[in-house]
This record gives structure tokens, C-alpha cells and sequence, in this order.
């Protein structure tokens, strides 16, 4: 089944209402783009008298041997120079300001929006295009509404004034140049049609390549703990080949196609030599008038190839246009209801009343789950893996909201509360900790972007991180890298923590936060965890059964349904599913300590 996220094949033609929206985005500048059309409309004019001028020059000074004529047309095309050069500043200018305002405004537009949309987006949306599309496709239309609309209007006006003049000096030879441009626009559409083609499919041979860059960056030590360098070499070459043969197919066609280009502007320039030359016999045309015929056919010729390119771009900013459309038009699953209230507070019993919940249709993860968490309760998630732990932790935090059923919050439906009332409050610690590139301080501040120094170094120590901190060279001003690459997982995880301390949640959620970090790391965690749990009602997942001894309740989960709940004790004389999971657990940790005292020799047999 093709992913719809894929870069696509260009096969639809040019949609009048995608063009009208992309245009509409020069609404709110409407001044600025005007004066762009204007300039680049006077621009384009004086380009066509100069070469007029050229012609008057020649024939009224040079073979008249007018001197006065001479200064005259010369002071004449200075001074135009001049004007012109302003002009040329001023839709420069313009053509700038108005790209960067367009394409400001499609990026702040896509990102605002990203922030609305819910988790089940992301969830199905590959970073890669969602990245593409704030970053070539937005650069892609906003070349289109700036320059591709200036660059129409220069060669239109260059052909339209070059046509004028030239009827101007000889109608019937005008006449005879122009039947050529038809067939210079036939030539110019096919080839760069053809030349689309190719690069299109460059396109998307680059986007494989770019994610296999990624995925070998990314994915380095795992490729080196494999020894997958040579196999990876060999896929690399085959992208690189394909993508070198229709790189090569659309340079060879480019190469052929100015030639094609220049032989039939050749035709255009002999017939006007030819022609010319006998009207210069009888006196119809002046030395002058060939060459500004001349001039104009040469002058025609690149507005000519310049309308076929910006066809080609327009192909391509529409697509991007698409693409852009369909993110900023993309409806959050999981918005605020109308009359939507913040209480203040989301502290009191949690309730769960027949849930129903699942990601796909058939294919149901939460079944009928009755559930009452109290207020202050701590209570433990654990079961085997797609059992549905995170899924109720994402319900609760409304990520997602139940297909049928309810969940309440202090008595009330958790609908009615808007989604900063329930999602400001909470605090979540993940398994895979994510740090922002900056400093350790600014990472833990993101919790409360107002907190001072002291209530950060404050939270970090209730996390039990502050002591690895201070033993960096500039402490919390510790850059942490990308995503937080500088660290230990255990670190990011402490950091992690700090960050939740300092947000103050009224609902704390650890989601299998010790599972990838060492014992003693996991202590430290623990300790932390201890410390924001108290007095506040929190919900923990946990793989390791020792982190949730002293949990309130806990709950074993399977195929979306509450298969037992108790305390640990309770649980364990239970002797059911929890208790097969903690004595597997016990009995591979207990195997564990043997093998080490064995291997060191603190044992016999």
C-alpha cells in the first residue's frame, strides 16, 4: 500500500482554485507586490526604448553624421539609465521583502498550527514531511508569489514592448519575426516538460538519499555495532546511480535544448537580415532598424524560455501549495468544546466509566475499563507490552479522547475542561527523555518558563540531580547537545525529573522512566519520584516491579481490560499473573547476582 506521505509524482494538472489560494496569499501586501509590478513593468519598457534608442542612434548620428543628435540621444539614454536604475533597485526590493514576508508568514502559519494538532497526527505523519513542508515546500511557493510573478510580468512586458517597437519600425517584417514566436513557445513547453520529468524523478531519488543519510547518521552505532558499513555502502551506490542517470537524462536535455532555442531564433535573425537587406536596397528599412530587429528577436527569445520555466515552477510551487494546504487545513482530533472551562484545578477522583478506545477501526486497545483512581492515589500500570499501559496514560492526559464512555475529573466530564486546564497540570516523565539543545538550567526551566535560578537548582535537587550537575565544568550552564546527546540516558532522565518538579503538576505520570538506566541511577529516580509523588495523585508504568512496591494499587493490564488489582502484597498471595511477572522478574535477577558471585568466586559447585 503506497504511504501518502511519500514525495509525489507529479501526474495532476494545475488546479485554478490551489492557484487562486497560493495568489491569495499576496492579499494582505497588495501594495507591495503592486509597486513590484510596476517597477519591473517600467524596468522592461526602458530595456525595449533602449533598443530603440540604439537604432535612432545609428541612423540619425552615426550614418547621418549628426553630432548634435548624438549628444542629444546619449544624454537621452544616461539620464534613462538612471531613472531605470532606480527602478531597478525599487522591484529588487520589493521582490525581497514580499518573499520573506510570504514565506515568514506560511512557516509561522504551519507551526502555530502544528501546535494545535493533536498526538494522533504525529503519530501518523513522518517528521520528514512535516519538515519539507515548512521548509523547501513554504520557500517553493513563496518563490512563485514573488519572483515567478515578477518574472512573468518582465517577460510578458519584454515581449509585448519588443512586439510594439518592432511593428513600429516594419510592420510586415514584425509580422513575419512573430510567426516564429509560436513555435519557440511549442519548442520551450516540450522540452521543459521532458526536462520536468527528469527532475522530478531526482527529486525523489534525493529524498531516499537524504533518508538514508539520516539513517546512517542517526543509526551509526548500531551500523557499526553490526558491521552493516559495506552493505550500507552498496544500497547507497544504487540511489546514487539512479539518481546520477536522471540527473544525466535532464542535463543532456537541457543541453540540447538551447541549441533547439538558438537554431530557431537563427531562422528568426535570417529572415530578418534577408529581408532587411532588400528593404535597405529600396530604401523600406535603415541600417538602424536591422539591427534593432535584431536586437529584438535576441531580446524576445529569453522572456520566451523564462515563461516555460516558470510553468515548470508553477507545476511544482502548486503541488507544494497542496501540501501545504493539507497541514494547515488539518483538523485536530482533540480540541476544546464550545464552552470549554478552566476549573483552576484539576485535583479530586479520577474516574474511568466504560471506556471503550482504539486506533484503528477492528482493532480495539482499550475494552470497557471501569477504573477510580482518588484523589492522591498512587497507582502502577504494568503488563505485557501492547497491553494498553500507555494508551490509558494518553486518555488521561487527553492526547486522545474514548470513542465511547467517559472519563471525570473531580465529578466532571473531562470534555467540558479545556485542554491547558488538564494538560498544564500534569507532569509526565517518559522512558525516552527528550532535552531541547541549550543549557541544563533552560531545560529544566522549560517546566515553568518563570521559575528563578534558585527554584531550578530547587527542583533539581528534590530529583536528586543536583549533584551530578554541579560537577560540570560551567554547572547549569552546561550545554546538553542536540536532543540531549551530552548526557547519560540516567542524566536526561534526572534532568527530565527536575523539569517535572519545577512544573509543580497536580498529576504525576512516570511512563517505564527507570527502564533503560542502571540500579543506582534508578535509586536516584526513585528517591525523586518519592518526593513529587507526595500528596499529588499519580500513575506509574514500570517494566521493573521493584519501583512499584509501595504503590497504592496496582494494576495489571491485559488486552485493554484490568486483569487483577491489589497491592504488591495482595497480589502476590493472589498468585496470578502478577505474581508470575515478579517472581520471573526475581528469579532472572536472582540468577543475575549468581552468575556475578560465581564469576568472582564468592561461590562453590
Amino acid at each position: 500500500m503506497p504511504n501518502i506521505y511519500d514525495e509525489e509524482e507529479y501526474t495532476c494538472q494545475i488546479n485554478s482554485k490551489n492557484i487562486r489560494r497560493i495568489f491569495g496569499l499576496l492579499k494582505p501586501h497588495r501594495w507591495v507586490w503592486i509597486v513590484g509590478i510596476i517597477t519591473i513593468g517600467i524596468t522592461s519598457v526602458l530595456d525595449s526604448y533602449f533598443t530603440y534608442l540604439s537604432k535612432r542612434f545609428i541612423d540619425e548620428g552615426i550614418i547621418a553624421a549628426n553630432r548634435q543628435a548624438l549628444i542629444q540621444i546619449a544624454i537621452t539614454y544616461g539620464t534613462l539609465i538612471l531613472i531605470q536604475s532606480a527602478f531597478v533597485f525599487g522591484f529588487i526590493y520589493t521582490a525581497s521583502l514580499l518573499g520573506e514576508r510570504i514565506r515568514y508568514e506560511l512557516r509561522r502559519k504551519m507551526f502555530d498550527h502544528l501546535q494545535e494538532l493533536s498526538l494522533a497526527y504525529f503519530n501518523q505523519t513522518p517528521v520528514g514531511w512535516i519538515m519539507s513542508r515548512v521548509t523547501s515546500d513554504s520557500e517553493r511557493v513563496a518563490d512563485l508569489v514573488t519572483w515567478g510573478l515578477l518574472d512573468t510580468t518582465w517577460s510578458i512586458m519584454n515581449i509585448v514592448t519588443a512586439s510594439y517597437f518592432m511593428l513600429v519600425i516594419n510592420w510586415r517584417l514584425a509580422l513575419i519575426v512573430l510567426s516564429i514566436v509560436p513555435i519557440l513557445v511549442v519548442i520551450a513547453i516540450q522540452f521543459r516538460k521532458r526536462i520536468l520529468v527528469e527532475y522530478r524523478t531526482v527529486r525523489k531519488f534525493n529524498s531516499k538519499i537524504t533518508g538514508a543519510f539520516n539513517e546512517n547518521i542517526t543509526g551509526v552505532r548500531v551500523i557499526k555495532a553490526l558491521g552493516r558499513e559495506e552493505e550500507n555502502i552498496k544500497e547507497f551506490k544504487v540511489l546514487s546511480k539512479q539518481m546520477y542517470q536522471a540527473g544525466f537524462r535532464a542535463a543532456w536535455l537541457s543541453a540540447l535544448f538551447l541549441p533547439s532555442v538558438q537554431i530557431t531564433s537563427a531562422i528568426a535573425l535570417g529572415m530578418v537580415i534577408y529581408y532587411g537587406g532588400l528593404q535597405t536596397q529600396i530604401g523600406g528599412m535603415t541600417i538602424g532598424s536591422i539591427q534593432a530587429f535584431v536586437s529584438y528577436v535576441t531580446f524576445m527569445m529569453w522572456p520566451i524560455q523564462d515563461l516555460a520555466r516558470i510553468y515548470a515552477e508553477l507545476q511544482h510551487a502548486v503541488a507544494s501549495g497542496e501540501r501545504i494546504f493539507s497541514l494547515v487545513d488539518s483538523v485536530p482530533e482533540v480540541s476544546d468544546r464550545t464552552g470549554a472551562i478552566d476549573p483552576g484545578t484539576i485535583q479530586g477522583n479520577i474516574e474511568f466509566d466504560h471506556v471503550d478506545f482504539f486506533y484503528e477501526d477492528g482493532k480495539p486497545v482499550i475494552k470497557d475499563l471501569n477504573l477510580k483512581i482518588l484523589q492522591g492515589e498512587k497507582i502502577a500500570l504494568v503488563g505485557s507490552t501492547g497491553g494498553g499501559k500507555t494508551t490509558i496514560v494518553n486518555l488521561l492526559c487527553r492526547f486522545f479522547e474514548p470513542k465511547q464512555g467517559f472519563i471525570r475529573i473531580g465529578g466532571q466530564d473531562y470534555t467540558e475542561l479545556s485542554l491547558h486546564a488538564i494538560q498544564s497540570r500534569i507532569g509526565i516523565v517518559l522512558q525516552t527523555p527528550h532535552l531541547f539543545s541549550g543549557s541544563i538550567k533552560e531545560n529544566i526551566r522549560y517546566g515553568r518558563l518563570d521559575a528563578t535560578d534558585a527554584e531550578v537548582e530547587e527542583a533539581a535537587r528534590i530529583a536528586g540531580a543536583h549533584d551530578f550537575i554541579v560537577h560540570f565544568g560551567k554547572a547549569y550552564e552546561e550545554e546538553v547537545g542536540e536532543g540531549g546527546n551530552l548526557l547519560s540516558v540516567g542524566q536526561k532522565q534526572l534532568i527530565s525529573l527536575a523539569r517535572a518538579v519545577l512544573a509543580k503538576p497536580e498529576l504525576f505520570i512516570m511512563d517505564e522512566a527507570t527502564s533503560s538506566v542502571d540500579t543506582l541511577t534508578e535509586a536516584l529516580i526513585q528517591k525523586g519520584m518519592d518526593n513529587l509523588m507526595q500528596g499529588r495523585t499519580s500513575l506509574i508504568i514500570a517494566h521493573r516491579l521493584s519501583t512499584i512496591r509501595r504503590a497504592d494499587r496496582i494494576l495489571v493490564i491485559e488486552d485493554g481490560k484490568i486483569a487483577e488489582m491489589g497491592t504488591h502484597s495482595e497480589l502476590l498471595r493472589l498468585r496470578g499473573k502478577y505474581y508470575r511477572l515478579f517472581t520471573q522478574q526475581f528469579r532472572s535477577e536472582m540468577e543475575l547476582g549468581y552468575d556475578v558471585l560465581r564469576e568472582i568466586g564468592l561461590t562453590t559447585g
